[in-house]
């Protein structure tokens, strides 16, 4: 197999391992061994050389001299972060002398892997890790942080992951992004966008903030967090009404139709209105804007999910595009997400074969819940991928189950994040640049290659490295922990049952480094819905206890002493907690901010810049205030997850509840309240 690491000098290919649903082709300029600078490949062609500045800095954290060399065990109190260097024998045999107690005293589901994409290679991300966990017998992870909640909504629509392609988009004459921050989080949709508005298109933003996206709008429409579904039945009220809608696409195309035109009588503009904070002639205005205009696409944003009725949400928004027909137009219909074009052979990589029995799962949301639980308690935790000390909901709690002493915790990281302070063992992680791996993009239909473009950094390791090293200490002897990673790949993109996959190999791969899905011959001949068609009325809905057809459903009340609705959303220099222990994207983000509507401000005695506590039963924080129009009365937003810092009170996920949402298990970070106050301090 081809490797760049070894070659000092040179322009090589490589691709951009966030979880990002651009997934941008990237060119890598090394010299004397190292990346000295990180390009977009031109010839990608749809990211087409663009990428953003997390990226183009990400050279610095390659390089940071905070990033681990060295495998560390814990010598001072955890929480602490006071470690010694080790070797890797050492916390191997460490490692798995604890788990082989364990095992023989509580059982294998005492121990608990918890992960998620901070790489997203397929390879690295889930392939010997969950071959390894599958055979240890420990408890298994329900990964459901992110996108489980809309896209069952969406599935039930639709019938998976299936939206537009983005190549198709110069055909569109409307835009509209729901829920979206597109600008921060998915920069090449929005540069689509803008060049279709020189031809003439508009672009509409929904969103509970006027952030860099909403700014940028022909149009923007703030509306209360959660009432999003309202919305939608607001505007297919009007549709039908004022007989918007394509009767023979509906004919044709879908199951219940009718019982849908019955049911959006309820939803009058007026009483969307009141439910939505949005004004009835902006409802009548966008309603007809949208179904006077084809092609027109919605991009469906995952903040939407991140609410106790965020799979409804994303479900009501998907019935949209079949009332005016859009799926038979190029450029038309939605986007929540196109994964499933590029869904692989996860069976043959993953490995579920190597269970021995089934197992209990927990829902990753729950992770605070779960250390603390009395009764079949989690005794060992390991961490990869993920730094749920700051990114799980309910923060404060999970990092008080975190300081148990009789829980083994070991984190496998670039850096010692806030996670592993808490760690007895700390594993220094290859970056992506450092593995040969493949990447499957959730927005566009290509298929990506990485080489290793640069050597192990210090005496870091890959995951797949790890959990071979794990395997065989643990004695497993099975020939799945000796397969490379090549090997790996080869059976991952093998026997693919998906009609869509590419055929392709290996050797294809590195000759081309992406290629793209099979584009359908149909997108609606034969959808994976149980009646194959689009589904405004589901059966399967009912059985599963929701309502069948697209409905309103309230947010669940909290404390009545909290007023404000909380939205923590993503900033524009990180991507999670990735990138804010790195000094270059801190210095580019600045500072967090609470933004506060001016009448909530004013009623408080707050001005821009002072620092305000916000609190609620599970945690508190304290930021400087925005004050302005960016969100209505009675919201709250901040943006980004910063890194724990002495004396700073900043954890916003201490927060946010970790209940699940209405479908998939999903989490609702958006659905939290808190009430508010300034501080006496002027300045910190």
């Amino acid at each position: 197999m081809e490797s760049f690491a070894h070659i000092k000098d040179g322009l090589f290919p490589a691709v951009c391992s966030l979880d990002c649903p651009d997934q941008c082709g990237l060119l890598i300029h090394k010299q004397d061994g190292k990346i000295v600078k990180i390009d977009g490949d031109p010839a990608h062609p749809v990211t087409k050389g663009s990428i953003c500045n997390k990226v183009r800095n990400m050279g610095a954290r390659l390089y940071d001299e905070k990033r681990l060399k060295t495998p560390l065990k814990r010598v001072g109190r955890k929480g602490e972060g006071t470690f010694v260097p080790i070797s890797w024998q050492e916390a191997i045999e460490s490692i798995c002398s604890n788990w082989k107690k364990l095992i023989a005293k509580q059982g294998p589901e005492s121990i608990l892997p918890y992960s998620f994409y901070g790489n997203m290679g397929k390879i690295h991300s889930e392939g010997m890790d969950r071959r390894f966990f599958y055979r240890l017998g420990a408890s298994q992870l329900e990964r459901t942080i992110c996108s489980d909640a809309g896209s069952e909504g969406y599935r039930y629509t639709m019938g998976g992951s299936f939206g537009t392609d983005p190549e198709e988009m110069t055909e569109t004459k409307l835009f509209i992004f729901w829920g979206i921050n597109a600008a921060s989080t998915n920069m090449h949709q929005v540069m689509i966008a803008q060049k279709a508005r020189k031809r003439g298109a508009k672009l509409i933003v929904i969103d509970v903030h006027k952030n860099q996206t909403g700014r940028m709008a022909d149009w923007f429409i703030p509306i209360i967090p959660g009432t999003d579904a309202a919305l939608a039945l607001g505007i297919m009220h009007i549709l039908y009404n004022e007989n918007l809608v394509d009767r023979a696409f509906l004919k044709k195309h879908t199951v219940g139709y009718e019982e849908l035109e019955h049911h959006v009588k309820q939803y009058e503009p007026d009483v969307v209105s009141g439910i939505t904070g949005i004004p009835v002639e902006d409802i009548y205005k966008l309603a007809r804007l949208y179904g006077g205009t084809s092609p027109s696409m919605i991009r469906i944003g995952n903040g939407l999910q991140h609410h106790d009725n965020g799979g409804m949400i994303v479900r009501t928004i998907s019935c949209l595009p079949a009332l005016t027909g859009q799926w038979l137009l190029n450029g038309g219909g939605a986007i929540k997400s196109n994964s499933a074009y590029l869904n692989y052979n996860t069976r043959a990589l993953q490995r579920p074969d190597l269970q021995r029995k089934p197992t209990r799962s927990i829902n990753m949301i729950q992770l605070g819940q779960a250390l603390m639980e009395k009764d079949n308690p989690i005794y060992s935790l390991f961490v990869y991928g993920s730094n749920p000390a700051v990114v799980a909901p309910n923060s404060s709690k999970v990092r008080e189950g975190l300081m148990r002493e009789d829980l083994f915790v070991v984190v496998h990281d670039l850096f010692l994040t806030e996670t592993a302070a808490y760690a007895d063992i700390v594993l220094p992680a290859t970056s992506s640049f450092e593995n040969r791996d493949i990447y499957t993009s959730y927005w566009h239909h290509y298929l990506h290659l990485q080489e290793p473009v640069i050597p192990p950094y210090g005496e870091s390791k890959s995951n797949a490295d790890v959990f071979r090293l794990l395997a065989e200490a643990m004695g497993f002897g099975e020939e799945a922990f000796k397969d490379s990673d090549e090997d790996m790949i080869r059976q991952a993109i093998s026997n693919v049952s998906n009609p869509y996959f590419p055929d392709v190999t290996l050797e294809e791969l590195q000759d081309k480094r992406f290629v793209k899905a099979r584009d359908p011959q149909s997108r609606l001949q034969r959808l994976n819905t149980p009646s194959g068609k689009i589904e405004l009325y589901s059966h399967k809905m009912a059985l599963d206890g929701h309502p069948p057809l697209p409905t309103h459903i309230p947010l669940k009340e909290e404390h009545s002493d909290y007023p404000f609705l909380f939205v923590p959303g993503p900033n524009h220099n990180f991507l999670n907690s990735t990138f804010s222990h790195n000094e270059k994207h801190v210095r580019l983000e600045k500072a967090p901010q609470l933004f506060i509507h001016e009448e909530d401000a004013l009623r408080l005695g707050i001005e821009n810049g002072d620092w305000v506590r916000i609190w609620n039963d599970r945690g508190e924080c304290e930021l400087p205030a925005s004050v302005g129009d960016q969100v209505l009365p009675g919201v709250l937003v901040t943006q980004g997850l910063w890194a724990d810092a002495p004396g700073a009170k900043r954890l916003v996920n201490s927060l946010t509840p970790d209940r699940e949402a209405d479908m998939g298990g999903g989490a609702v970070f958006f659905s939290g309240k808190v009430n508010a106050e300034k501080l006496v301090v002027v300045s910190k």
